[in-house]
């Protein structure tokens, strides 16, 4: 088995998809062979801090601008075509890397090398087989395209959207998003607490994903203001000058307060945790679904993570805190309510695919026979 995984290093979740799949078949098929490579960086690193650094500061000081962009690109207007343009341009590293490897399958966990790969199918270039994996919980036209071979996705009601967009419904299997194998190991909630030098009390962790995007210093504090008995937990990610001010802040109240950059700890974080409070981005969510955690959710980013929102609202999964919204409202309409925190971990029980990462790497071996 020869897997060649192609990903981007924006946000972090494409990559953790693509790296939960690589281990698990290492792990299953010690005979294997995988590589997984940050596509843009391996390209040309000028043209990856150009195209990602252009990405996140749009996305941190005009996130407006960007979503308007998405939905143009939503309505079927031409920036899919001046994006996949601009990635047969730059595919040429790819195509060599493909020849040199000639793997079995290339998995395609963002839609930028999926659009690279897909152009050169369509010349003949190239014969391996392509998946696509959706690390969002809707369908973008970015990710669609006839010449993929197999498409995962997060649940049975994308379907329906994506065979519409003229995608033929066989080829889509909704098997989930890939998370670690870390996120399965039960824990004793009192004992990872104390562990992790954590009170035995009503616990919220507190999430920016792993740039420590939104409105996560204004929640921190709106937390530390409640009337409520809590203790927060805070995930920074590698936003240095957040973790500076939350730690100022934490000191002039007597809340129990844990604060961390970017970690490892997760899956612990998370049972030890009642509630989440987080952006909604495909991976923390699926991990979040995956230890029936309650999602309270802040600050999607304009387009794909704004979907997700509606998405896990309309599924009654998740709540949420709006801009300038009274957060100890959202709290005591969720926390004071047992019927919605039953309801909103039936449908997490419901939605989650712990075994995804398993089950779609058995497509892959089912791929290969044909």
């Amino acid at each position: 088995m020869k897997i060649l995984f192609l990903a981007i290093s924006a946000g972090g979740g494409h990559m953790k998809a693509a790296e939960s799949l690589k281990s698990y078949i290492e792990e299953k098929h010690p005979d294997s062979k995988t590589m997984l490579v940050d596509s843009l960086r391996y390209i040309n690193p000028i043209v990856d801090k150009l195209i990602i650094g252009s990405y996140l500061n749009t996305l941190k000081n005009t996130p407006k601008i960007y979503g308007k962009l998405y939905d143009i690109a939503e309505s079927g207007d031409n920036l899919s075509d001046v994006s996949q343009t601009m990635n047969k341009i730059i595919s040429y590293k790819i195509r060599r890397l493909i020849r040199e490897f000639v793997p079995d399958l290339v998995v395609c966990t963002h839609p930028f090398p999926l659009q690279m790969l897909t152009n050169l199918k369509k010349n003949s270039v190239i014969k391996s087989k392509v998946v696509t994996i959706l690390t969002d919980f809707t369908a973008h036209p970015f990710w669609l395209d006839d010449a993929v071979d197999a498409y995962v996705v997060a649940h049975p009601g994308m379907k329906f959207e994506m065979v519409n967009r003229g995608i033929r419904e066989d080829i889509i299997h909704s098997l989930g998003i890939p998370i670690s194998k870390k996120f399965l190991k039960q824990y004793d909630k009192a004992e990872i607490r104390k562990e992790l030098g954590l009170q035995d009390i009503t616990t919220i962790l507190v999430m920016g994903g792993s740039l420590g995007f939104g409105d996560i210093k204004e929640t921190f504090l709106a937390l530390l203001n409640s009337q409520k008995k809590l203790q927060i937990i805070l995930v920074a990610g590698k936003n240095s000058k957040l973790i500076k001010r939350v730690e100022e802040y934490s000191l002039n109240f007597d809340k129990p307060v844990k604060i961390f950059g970017y970690t490892e700890l997760i899956p612990e974080l998370m049972s030890a945790s009642d509630f989440i409070i987080s952006k909604p981005g495909g991976i923390t969510v699926s991990e979040a679904l995956v230890k029936n955690l309650p999602l309270i959710l802040i600050s999607p980013i304009p387009g794909q993570e704004e979907k997700n929102a509606r998405f896990l609202q309309n599924s009654g999964i998740a709540g949420r805190i709006y801009p300038k919204q009274n957060v100890e409202e959202v709290l005591f309409q969720i926390m004071d309510n047992p019927l919605r925190i039953q309801h909103m971990k039936e449908m997490a029980r419901y939605l989650a695919r712990p075994n995804a990462t398993r089950d779609i790497v058995k497509l892959f071996e089912e791929l290969m026979k044909t």
